[in-house]
């Protein structure tokens, strides 16, 4: 599996650790809302909160989203409507000295200019809706995600009433969007602030977990590295990153299983000892925990093309 991206020392991740920075968001010039797109790794790509509610696009590259507690992989065309003030990070798999260019695509608007928008347009109300529904962020997919990426780049290409006219016709596209094309994404709605020595303490945690992966992971080992007793690190973390420790693992491990069920035609058996597993009984159980399904059934439905369940 390629070496997890870090973008700096001190990567920024839901899970990669570390509490959520507070970003400040500069409306582009002449517009209220701020287009943008960038590269991976970039200052930018960091675990991280602000009041604007977020539209997200991933162009290119897989590896690991982070949307409040929520952790799942990803993949080029994920979209991601993320609600405002829900930390949110986004990781891709790569070589050392890779980068990934132009793998973003933002939008933000703050929520505050909607409201008032609607208090004298009440045809705007129907976006006020949808930023309230994205607090715990929603995954979009099937057409209604394909159709949003072409809108929001073509935000990036207008201005005037025309931006305007492709903005509305976006959020149009996601408050109208078929149940089935999407999918809430976190159970928590907002981040426990961390001052920066906790910052570090998560982030040190979370390579702990993600470079020991595949062998043994031992909560007693993680305190050691951070100074903290096992249960003072527990209670942390869990307050921090938004679940516990042992759930992080699970998590981690199950999505690893995921990735090489659907890249590789390894033995079930293989699988479940380079995700970290001892014993496939304990793999088939944990597994069919986070996706509803034994390893077996979940490789059988990708030869299909059955949607699968999310991991």
């Amino acid at each position: 599996m390629p070496s997890r991206g870090r973008p700096g020392p001190d990567p920024a991740t839901p899970l990669t650790g570390r509490s959520p920075a507070s970003e400040i968001v500069v409306p582009d010039l002449e517009s209220s809302v701020r287009w943008h797109q960038h590269d991976f790794p970039h200052p930018l790509a960091r675990w991280h909160t602000h009041p604007e509610v977020e539209v997200h696009l991933i162009r290119r590259s897989t590896g690991l989203a982070f949307v409040g507690d929520y952790i799942g992989p990803f993949g080029p065309g994920h979209f991601v409507l993320v609600g405002s003030q829900l930390p949110h990070n986004w990781l891709s798999d790569l070589e050392p000295d890779e980068m990934v260019a132009g793998r973003d695509v933002v939008l933000q608007i703050h929520p505050e200019l909607v409201g008032r928008l609607a208090l004298v347009l009440p045809e705007a109300a129907e976006a006020v809706n949808l930023f309230q529904s994205a607090n715990r962020g929603i995954e979009y997919s099937g057409a209604t995600a394909r159709q949003a990426a072409v809108e929001l780049e073509g935000v990036g290409q207008s201005s005037g009433l025309q931006r305007l006219q492709r903005i509305f016709g976006l959020l149009s596209l996601l408050a109208r969007a078929p149940g089935a094309e999407q999918r809430p994404l976190s159970q928590a709605t907002a981040a426990v602030p961390l001052d920066a020595p906790g910052q570090r303490k998560v982030d040190a945690v979370l390579r702990y977990i993600t470079d020991n992966l595949a062998g043994e992971v031992r909560l007693e080992e993680a305190a050691r590295t951070v100074g903290m007793t096992p249960s003072a690190l527990s209670r942390f973390f869990t307050r921090a990153a938004g679940r516990g420790f042992a759930d992080t693992v699970r998590r981690l491990r199950v999505i690893r299983a995921c990735t090489l069920l659907f890249q590789t035609d390894r033995p079930i058996a293989d699988i479940c000892f380079e995700a970290g597993y001892q014993n496939l009984s304990n793999f088939n159980r944990q597994f069919r925990t986070e996706t509803g399904l034994t390893p077996r059934e979940y490789r059988r439905r990708l030869r299909v093309g059955t949607r699968l369940p999310p991991a």
